[in-house]
């Protein structure tokens, strides 16, 4: 490279105090909670260092390495929380959390070591949030791929939902025009105004700590009655040309309500589906949900039949 005519300066300035400042201005619980934390031997650890004393912290892997050890820093792929679900269930405590390597997606289990799923965790927060503002003056992004119950909880708590379509800038700049508050996304990423619209799972812990204390309950007793649905989970299939499979996924379905705001979605009375393809790999990605197990079943075997051949 070409030297620069005027050689630019190098400072260093550390946010840590700061950001533990700002996330204990929204800690609302009356007693510390005993939690496991697996920081996957990865950043969470820093992402939660200005709060770790507000809680009773069981940690795992906490050291830094970069070899990823004990597994890989990924909540999304379930298998690595077995090491997690297992200790809640050990400790008694009350709620887990798995921070992914960069710590800008986290997995939460209950305190039965249950796995939280990430859009009804987003419906958690969503309550946490509503309980502090007033009805009807907070919009809540939800991701087109989660479940009716989070939509309904929303508005049960006197939120307006809006759903989003799949990504991070998308869901940012939706944010933005609409002024929400508050976005989760099927993937573990929970974004906050207050944080400029992007991701703190420092925040997400928090507001899940919060509820616990405000409720009075159990989290796996605030998970029950968000799980009134049957999902497929999103299941993926390589295919060569995704178009002439889109056209027959309009054509066999066009009789229920269509929209496109990424991919295909369509609603029916009992159940629901949203076909998109990968905007990485040669795939389409379906996901769908109905009122109970037989339906779902079948209209998942319907569609990959359709998309598989």
């Amino acid at each position: 490279f070409k030297a620069a005519e005027k050689p630019g300066t190098l400072s260093h300035y550390n946010i840590a105090d700061e950001y533990g400042k700002f996330l204990r201005g929204f800690a609302r619980m009356d007693r510390k909670l005993k939690i496991v934390v697996d920081y996957a031997n990865a950043m969470g650890s820093y992402e939660i260092a200005g709060i770790k004393d507000l809680f009773d912290i069981i940690p795992m892997y906490e050291e830094l390495d970069g070899n990823f050890p004990n597994h890989e820093a990924n909540p999304l792929h379930t298998e690595t929380l077995d090491d997690i679900r297992a200790k809640v269930k050990e400790t008694g405590a009350e709620f887990g959390a798995a921070f992914d390597g960069d710590a800008d997606r986290c997995g939460f289990v209950d305190d039965e070591g249950n796995i939280i799923p990430m859009d009804l965790f987003t419906a958690l927060i969503a309550q946490d949030i509503l309980s502090e503002k007033g009805t009807g003056t907070a919009t809540i992004l939800y991701d087109l791929r989660s479940s009716w119950s989070v939509r309904e909880c929303i508005k049960e708590h006197g939120g307006r939902p809006l759903m989003s379509r799949v990504g991070h800038a998308f869901i940012k700049q939706q944010m933005r025009e609409n002024n929400a508050v508050f976005a989760g996304e099927l993937s573990g990423h929970y974004y906050f105004a207050e944080n400029y619209v992007a991701e703190s799972q420092g925040l997400a812990l928090l507001k899940l700590a919060n509820l616990v204390c405000k409720s009075g309950k159990k989290v796996s007793e605030l998970v029950k009655p968000l799980k009134k649905y049957f999902a497929s989970g999103e299941i993926n299939s390589k295919v060569a040309d995704t178009k002439p499979i889109l056209d027959a996924i309009r054509k066999k379905y066009s009789d229920g309500h269509m929209f496109e705001l990424d991919g295909i979605s369509v609603e029916y009375s009992d159940w629901w589906f949203n076909v998109r393809s990968s905007n990485t790999e040669p795939l389409l990605r379906l996901i769908v949900e109905a009122k109970d197990k037989a339906t779902m079943e079948a209209k998942r075997d319907e569609l990959l039949k359709l998309i598989r051949g």
